[in-house]
């Protein structure tokens, strides 16, 4: 390996699986909408090929910064902010499973308990790491939200695994996300209203604040196996948050240049798409099978900008830019 191919290589951040993420939600999304809309089943399935393509790509590209820089995978891990990014990879883990049940149940039930485990493992450290205390403000990024709230998409693929026993695992884990996903809001808030202003390339991330409310409500709804007047809550609240969060990143492609970092906004605007898809199926109105679609068009535009434009960078030469 060359000087530039290793110093690339070494620069990959682990938040990469975010496209991973991204991708996922976007073909679970389509696979709802065929169900939900009628949409081309072959939408959802080939972008469910894509992001099992996409995650091996990543998977690899990152083994190889572990075997040949491994300094710079521990610097990573123990940095306050990109540390926490690491369970981008555990819930990339925790996704697929829906994409694999129907070619292999075992192999999906396998891969999902070891997201499972992994994310459990990962929010525990976490919550460790904060504990002992000395956290620095300016550290509050909405990147904190993903060790625990990540525990919310461990409930997602129960259903496609059809694996009995489950439900008190799945209960536990919505209460972990739910339950720290006040306090770290309160934080992240806190630090955005009375710090300096976040600095443009960490901005995409302020998508990350989506995820409590999306996730959760396609969390609380197929772990309680219904949607009632607390789930319908998360669900307006998230519809809230992305007004506010589109307000704030509309300006973003005028303030920085593309960065892979970008990619943090896929997996929120996709599962922000998937729960209005959800609802909609649940309420049996116009109004909200139009907001099911305007999301789903949405993130659909989004990703495939984000995957053009990371694939264009990549053929041209400048993936350590990207990732810079």
């Amino acid at each position: 390996m060359d000087a530039t191919a290793h110093k690339t290589v070494a620069a990959l951040p682990v938040a990469l699986f975010g496209s991973v993420m991204g991708l996922a939600g976007l073909s679970l999304a389509w696979r709802a909408a065929h169900v939900q809309l009628g949409a081309p089943a072959w939408i959802g399935a080939g972008l469910g090929w894509l992001t099992l393509a996409v995650f091996i790509m990543v998977s690899a590209a990152y083994a190889t910064k572990i075997a040949t820089a491994f300094d710079a995978v521990r610097a990573e891990f123990q940095h306050p902010v990109a540390g926490n990014m690491f369970g981008t990879a555990l819930i990339s883990i925790m996704l697929l499973p829906m994409l694999l049940a129907d070619f292999s149940l075992p192999l999906a039930r396998a891969v999902w308990a070891v997201g499972a485990a992994g994310m459990t493992a990962f929010a525990w450290l976490a919550v460790s790491r904060w504990m002992k205390g000395e956290q620095q403000v300016e550290h509050a990024t909405p990147a904190w939200i993903v060790p625990v709230v990540g525990m919310l998409d461990v409930p997602l693929a129960v259903p496609s695994l059809h694996w009995q026993g489950l439900q008190e695992v799945m209960l536990f884990a919505l209460a972990v996300g739910l339950f720290f996903a006040m306090p770290l809001m309160t934080l992240i808030f806190s630090r955005l209203i009375f710090q300096k202003p976040m600095p443009a390339p960490q901005r995409p991330s302020l998508m990350i604040m989506l995820a409590p409310f999306a996730v959760g409500f396609s969390s609380y709804a197929i772990t309680m196996q219904r949607i009632d007047d607390f789930a319908q809550g998360l669900y307006m609240l998230m519809l809230f948050m992305l007004a506010v969060l589109l307000e704030r990143l509309r300006s973003l492609p005028a303030c920085s240049p593309f960065r892979v970092s970008w990619w943090a906004v896929s997996f929120p605007l996709a599962a922000a798409a998937g729960a209005a898809l959800r609802y909609a199926a649940h309420a049996q109105s116009v109004f909200a099978d139009a907001i099911a679609v305007l999301l789903l068009a949405l993130a659909s535009l989004v990703i495939a900008a984000l995957f053009l434009r990371t694939l264009f960078g990549i053929l041209r030469g400048e993936l350590l830019a990207l990732v810079g």
